[in-house]
């Protein structure tokens, strides 16, 4: 006769399905751990992402109220003083703007305080590294109407160079125009003042123009 397979005893039960609970609470703590981590990354993501957004809103409505009265005195467009100050200082951190107050990488004249450093051009299709001198300002209201005053008046073998960008009647036309009359050697930069000036709404602060 064959023998009967001993069943197992109730305690050998309990103690597995004691030892399979232990497990399953285990995996669960685990998996509560890692979303409970997750959660706590992206609420600081965000947190951070929103005193960003807020440090730069911030900046842009403390330039706003000096672009429009350039504007209206010198005739550049309040939103493209505003998005030029954010693309060329790169919101305000770059060396040349948070040491020497410069927000546009306008160039030194003779005889004018300034500071060399590097700086990128694009020349024959490829960007190059120069040491270039630029004029260093007291003050980013300074610096403001020193870019406003360039687009004005020209440069100093041309005083007409900027004339397309005066007689733009509208953000768009005025960061094309800033291509064509040189002030800038990417050829992308009208497309990426254009970009900041809708993301932020920042035609809101121009004059409207007669």
């Amino acid at each position: 006769m064959a023998k009967k397979k001993r069943r197992k005893s109730k305690k050998k039960l309990r103690q597995q399905r004691l030892l399979w609970l232990i497990g399953g609470l285990f995996a669960l703590v685990v998996v509560a751990s890692m979303v409970s981590e997750t959660v706590i990354y992206q609420r600081q993501q965000t947190q951070s992402e929103d005193a960003d957004h807020a440090q730069k809103a911030a900046w842009i409505n403390q330039l706003a109220p000096y672009a429009r009265e350039l504007q209206e005195k010198y005739h550049v467009i309040a939103s493209i003083s505003i998005a030029q100050a954010i693309l060329e200082s790169n919101w305000n951190t770059s060396t040349l703007a948070t040491q020497y107050h410069n927000l546009y990488g306008i160039k030194a004249d003779a005889g004018q305080k300034s500071v060399v450093l590097p700086t990128k051009e694009y020349e024959n299709g490829q960007w190059i590294t120069i040491q270039g001198r630029f004029a260093a300002y007291s003050s980013w209201q300074e610096s403001m109407k020193a870019h406003a005053m360039l687009l004005y008046r020209g440069t100093s073998w041309n005083t007409n160079q900027y004339q397309h960008v005066l007689a733009a009647k509208d953000y768009a036309t005025a960061a094309q125009a800033l291509t064509q009359d040189g002030y800038a050697t990417d050829p992308s930069y009208a497309k990426k003042l254009i970009t900041i000036i809708q993301t932020w709404h920042l035609d809101r602060f121009d004059v409207p123009t007669k």
